[in-house]
């Protein structure tokens, strides 16, 4: 069973990013997504593409491969749609936290070349790495909890029911396990994902209000 969950868990890891893609980079849709939640994507899978790398866990190396460059592809889409998130200061607040993830993943690297013990390196690059990815889910959730009128078109309803699939399967693995950072984190992401799948559900049914303008506009023209 754990086995089981295990490769579930995986499976659903690799195909969490694509139905985000499609809508992102093969329709341009981009509304909704957080440019900092973006960049912190890109940086979380350089990261655990590291720690991979270090401890020669293939699984590991091949998922983050895999996902890392889907949420690129996602973040190369969000910028070219919307070039203010291009400026220097938007790109200083939105995209510090993945240039201090990619500065972490670089010096553990070197660490290693260095001489260090490469068991202590990783120990401290996945716990370190654990944490942000816990404040990693944040940033898109909060910011459609705080704007209910926000467009969230670019939004893959399908990437965020996947999400909650796989983080409900590492919760579970990690559980079985006796693994606390695995079940601690991907429990945090679980009610991150479910919460975000109530809200994309919510504004998908509510009904829209038309304009006082417009509906006059429309009893006028009958």
């Amino acid at each position: 069973m754990i086995a089981a969950l295990g490769s579930t868990a995986a499976a659903l890891s690799i195909t969490v990013v694509w139905p985000q893609v499609w809508l992102s980079c093969r329709h341009g849709r981009t509304l909704g997504l957080s440019p900092t939640g973006s960049w912190l994507a890109v940086g979380l899978n350089l990261c655990w593409l590291t720690f991979g790398l270090l401890v020669g866990d293939g699984p590991q190396i091949a998922t983050h491969a895999v996902v890392g460059a889907g949420n690129t592809a996602v973040l190369v889409a969000l910028l070219r749609a919307q070039p203010q998130l291009r400026t220097g200061q938007q790109l200083r607040r939105t995209a510090a936290g993945a240039a201090g993830l990619a500065a972490l993943a670089a010096v553990s690297v070197v660490a290693v070349v260095l001489g260090a013990a490469t068991a202590a390196v990783a120990a401290g690059l996945s716990a370190v790495v654990t944490l942000v990815g816990i404040v990693a889910a944040l940033p898109q959730l909060v910011g459609i909890l705080l704007d209910r009128t926000q467009d969230l078109s670019g939004m893959s309803p399908a990437r965020w029911y996947l999400g909650a699939g796989s983080c409900a399967s590492w919760t579970a693995y990690g559980w079985l396990l006796g693994q606390p950072t695995v079940w601690l984190s991907a429990g945090f992401g679980l009610v991150c994902a479910v919460a975000t799948c109530a809200v994309l559900r919510a504004r998908s049914t509510a009904p829209r209000t038309v304009p006082q303008r417009a509906s006059r506009a429309v009893l006028a023209a009958a």
